[in-house]
Formats: structure tokens, C-alpha cells, sequence
């Protein structure tokens, strides 16, 4: 029960946190960053909509609003997939691609302030370990995870 309620603790507190900072630094959601980052670590910084969509844990309908608000700001562009014209890529533009490597370092700061920095070497292997087999059990395919799994696993 003790781990229990301190991981539903975290769940709860750790978006808010990750937001605001993004919010106040950059002008973006933390939802907005990790779909600028996931297209900036695709291969022609591309993905269709329904891979982003798999890869964010999100639904195609909240996707759509939030890459249409992404488009808006000159962030990402949408167009036709060129293999499956019922298809709808994402690419990330110069402009997403300047506001991801910008907001990265303050995002990292963040992460490493609120939760790296507090732990040892080991507890960290330990998070990785434990993340590792709790995604096998929420992710079995590897949908959202397949770009942070090692090697061979």
C-alpha cells in the first residue's frame, strides 16, 4: 500500500509540475513538447498522424487539436501521406525544431531537479529497472516505448 499511494502521488503531482515549467519557459504544454520531441526523433522528423498518436499515448481527436494548435504557431505541418493518401503525416518545421533544442535544456533541468538529483546512482538504475517492467506489463508491444528500449529487449 505504502508504494502504491507514493506512486499515485507522483502521477498526480509530476504533469503539473513538468507543465509549468514548460509553460512559463517556453510557452508550451508538456504535452505540446513530447510531440515535438517524439517528431523531432523520427526519421525526416515525420510520423503519420497515427503513429504520433500511438507514441503519445494519445487519441487521434486529441492529437489532431493539439497538432492543429502546433500548425497554428508554425511549429508542425500536416500534408497527405505520400504511401497512403487516406493518410495524414506530421512533420515538425524549422520553427518546431527550434522550439524543442530551446526548450530542452530548462525540460531537463526540470526533470533532473524534481527527480534525478534526489536519487543515487543506484536508486536511478533501480527507477530504470522498475519502469522497464512495469511498461512491459502496460506496453507489451512497445507502441509508446519502442524509441527508449535497449538494445536486444
Amino acid at each position: 500500500m505504502a508504494a502504491w499511494l507514493r506512486l499515485i502521488a507522483i502521477v498526480e503531482l509530476l504533469p503539473g509540475v513538468l507543465d509549468s515549467q514548460l509553460r512559463r519557459d517556453a510557452g508550451l504544454t508538456h504535452f505540446e513538447y513530447f510531440v515535438l520531441a517524439v517528431l523531432s526523433e523520427a526519421d525526416d522528423r515525420t510520423l503519420r498522424m497515427t503513429a504520433l498518436a500511438h507514441r503519445t499515448n494519445a487519441t487521434l481527436a486529441r492529437l489532431s487539436h493539439v497538432v492543429r494548435r502546433l500548425e497554428e504557431r508554425g511549429l508542425v505541418e500536416r500534408f497527405p501521406c505520400p504511401e497512403d493518401a487516406r493518410a495524414t503525416n506530421a512533420r515538425l518545421t524549422a520553427g518546431g525544431w527550434d522550439a524543442v533544442v530551446a526548450a530542452a535544456p530548462g525540460h531537463v533541468a526540470n526533470v533532473r531537479s524534481h527527480v534525478l538529483d534526489g536519487l543515487t546512482v543506484d536508486q536511478v538504475r533501480q527507477l530504470t529497472e522498475i519502469g522497464d517492467a512495469l511498461l512491459a506489463r502496460l506496453d507489451p508491444k512497445g507502441t509508446m516505448t519502442a524509441l527508449y528500449r535497449p538494445e536486444g529487449s
